[in-house]
């Protein structure tokens, strides 16, 4: 039932709630993968507090915080990692940054150029799902965290939005 709700909720238009669909090349056939950690906490079948829920995306805390605020900003929809983003999906990548910086914001952090947003580049991703890092003040990382998500590394992609394909093809 609640899987049939989804989907209806996702089949709405666009334009309608100036929502972003979650469709094209690298969404899993099945909307949600009953085996992924992060489509349960989308679809609320796991007690995770979320700081950001609507149709289309989660946010909630990471568990292993990298910076005093760390999040993570989900599709609902799988979508296996940024390695499968294709131009289709830049409003997607957008609207994830968006939430981010909306929930940096409502949880007192209003510095945004203190701020690190990136995506782990394949295979140096633990969860096989999309997941944008929100981590602030950026400034107050510690050694391991600035090297875990180093920008513009090899394992942490932070050019996102960007009109261009990257080393892989995919587009982000």
């Amino acid at each position: 039932m609640a899987a049939a709700a989804g989907e209806a909720e996702a089949s709405a238009p666009a334009a309608a709630g100036g929502e972003y669909e979650v469709e094209g090349p690298g969404v899993a056939d099945a909307e949600f993968n009953k085996k992924c950690i992060f489509c349960k906490i989308g679809n609320k079948e796991e007690s995770v507090d979320l700081l950001h829920w609507d149709q289309q995306f989660a946010c909630f805390r990471d568990i292993r915080p990298g910076a005093p605020h760390h999040y993570l900003v989900v599709p609902r929809k799988h979508i296996v990692n940024c390695k499968s983003l294709k131009k289709e999906h830049i409003s997607v990548v957008q609207k994830m940054v968006d939430i981010g910086e909306n929930v940096l914001q409502q949880n007192g952090f209003d510095d945004l150029t203190d701020v690190r947003l990136g995506f782990h580049w394949p295979p140096f991703c633990t969860m096989t799902h999309l997941h944008l890092h929100v981590l602030a003040p950026a400034s107050q990382m510690g050694f391991i965290s600035r090297m875990i998500y180093r920008a513009n590394s090899y394992w942490f992609i932070t050019e996102m939005g960007k009109k261009q394909e990257n080393r892989s093809g995919a587009y982000f």
